[in-house]
């Protein structure tokens, strides 16, 4: 599972973020609208495996806890599973990966409090690079656009209320000027994020966003308790988890205005991270036995 599991501490939405709640903006949701067929995995002899990106050769990026407990990223292309461990961290979690191989994500080094983290870029030879904000605690990357930018967020001395969404395009850093926000993916170009924040106007509701440019929309899934937009890909389709009031998680897929709801068959609570260009969905969910593994669902 992602570093200290915020996807079931708080509302069972991603790590080192909190959220709540949510107001609805319009469309619809629709059970059956689109179908997906769905196939499963697990990291070999991992007790928990999540998969949370997706690029458009197929390959799958994700973290999973060994039998000791202790999280790793890691890499899947074409069924062969690679792990990836930043050097010296306690700690390592691949978040996203893009078409040419580069992985990015997140680790924490020993003896750091559990607070903070660490951003890296893993290049497709295997190269390690620090992706890290100046001025600020922790840095968090999540998605590598296609023109090099890396989305994801920094946070100071607390997992919340210092959280904002950043783009680093080379040395250029681009912020979200709203606390508690996350930047959770992007189209190729760059021109539209998604993420998720805490509507503090709004009784500290957690809701999805879209920033296309410098415009602003929050994304709420029609009747659901709490939104995170996980994923966006270049045809604007938008995947992501939404929680009913008192219930479990659900992943999401939002497509022309119109929602989708991705169950995985038999599955207590679904969570959908990721897709690429081709609408090919990535995720975890939680099996009969309690036990946390990957998906990847497409349409039929």
């Amino acid at each position: 599972m992602p570093i200290h599991d915020r996807c079931r501490r708080v509302a069972s939405l991603v790590i080192w973020c909190a959220v709540a709640v949510l107001l609805n903006i319009g469309g619809s949701l629709a059970a059956q609208q689109v179908s997906f067929s769905y196939a499963t995995f697990s990291f070999p002899g991992a007790s928990a495996t999540t998969a949370f990106g997706i690029n458009s050769r197929g390959d799958i990026v994700g973290t999973y806890r060994d039998a000791s407990g202790k999280t790793h990223g890691f890499v899947r292309r074409d069924e062969m599973f690679t792990s990836i461990d930043y050097p010296e961290a306690v700690l390592t979690q691949a978040r996203g990966i893009s078409l040419s191989g580069d992985v990015v994500g997140a680790y924490r080094l020993a003896g750091e409090p559990d607070v903070n983290a660490h951003g890296y870029l893993r290049t497709a030879l295997g190269r390690f690079g620090r992706v890290d904000i100046p001025g600020h605690t922790s840095s968090i990357a999540v998605r590598r656009l296609a023109d090099g930018t890396i989305v994801g967020c920094y946070h100071d001395g607390d997992q919340m209320n210092t959280m904002h969404g950043m783009k680093l395009a080379g040395q250029t850093l681009l912020d979200l000027d709203r606390p508690t926000s996350m930047h959770t993916g992007g189209t190729p170009d760059g021109k539209t994020v998604v993420g998720f924040y805490t509507d503090m106007s709004g009784g500290n509701r957690g809701r999805g966003y879209v920033l296309e440019g410098s415009t602003f929309t929050p994304l709420d899934v029609p009747g659901s308790a709490a939104t995170s937009a996980q994923d966006i890909n270049a045809s604007g389709v938008i995947v992501g988890v939404y929680q009913v009031s008192g219930g479990s998680a659900h992943g999401f897929v939002r497509e022309d205005s119109a929602y989708t709801t991705l169950e995985v068959p038999g599955s207590s609570e679904t969570r959908a991270f990721g897709i690429n260009d081709i609408g090919t969905i990535v995720g975890s969910f939680v099996d009969t036995s309690s036990t946390t593994q990957g998906f990847v669902a497409t349409r039929r």
